[in-house]
């Protein structure tokens, strides 16, 4: 990819409560956060804050030509620049809490899976609410939800916060 980290920077710097990180995130997690993408099928695979495509890539090699992937990013310059290295991917620049009517505008069904990269710990609570409540209403009933959090938020409110919307939202709420 070119020249991710620096792009990743200069963002961050530019706009550091909708970034969230100083660099994009690595190969292994981009495997780890995309291992529930079905290898079979034909499955609609939200991305939510792909930033400059690491999860971007690893969805790509995982659905291998088959479904749907949609990926929303805020930042328009993450977009632009996603929508040029990944044309098969439909590349949105939008919010994540509008999901639901990005999936009704494409006449897209339910979500099967839904990855975010997005800095939830950097979101206010009232941001991380709308943001899971669209999470929640696009998502199929049998789908899955995926994110991360970075070890050394884990303690801070923000942090905390989202986790117990995360219980209060899923049935069940597994952490790796």
């Amino acid at each position: 990819m070119i020249n991710d980290s620096s792009a990743f920077l200069t963002q961050f710097i530019r706009h550091p409560l909708t970034t969230g990180a100083v660099l994009p995130s690595g190969s292994t997690l981009a495997r780890d956060i995309t291992a529930t993408v079905p290898q079979r099928g034909h499955p609609l695979v939200v991305e939510l804050g792909p930033g400059t495509g690491v999860f971007t890539q690893a969805i790509q090699q995982r659905l291998a030509g088959r479904g749907h992937h949609l990926a929303v990013e805020l930042n328009p310059t993450f977009a632009s620049g996603l929508a040029r290295r990944h044309p098969t991917v439909d590349v949105v620049h939008a919010d994540a809490a509008t999901l639901g009517g990005l999936l009704t505008e494409r006449r897209l069904a339910p979500a099967d899976v839904i990855i975010s990269g997005l800095p939830w710990a950097a979101l206010p609570g009232n941001r991380q609410s709308a943001i899971l409540d669209a999470v929640v209403g696009a998502l199929d009933t049998a789908g899955v939800f995926t994110t991360f959090a970075y070890r050394h938020a884990l303690p801070t409110r923000p942090a905390r916060r989202f986790h117990r919307l995360l219980t209060e939202a899923f049935d069940e709420v597994t952490v790796g």
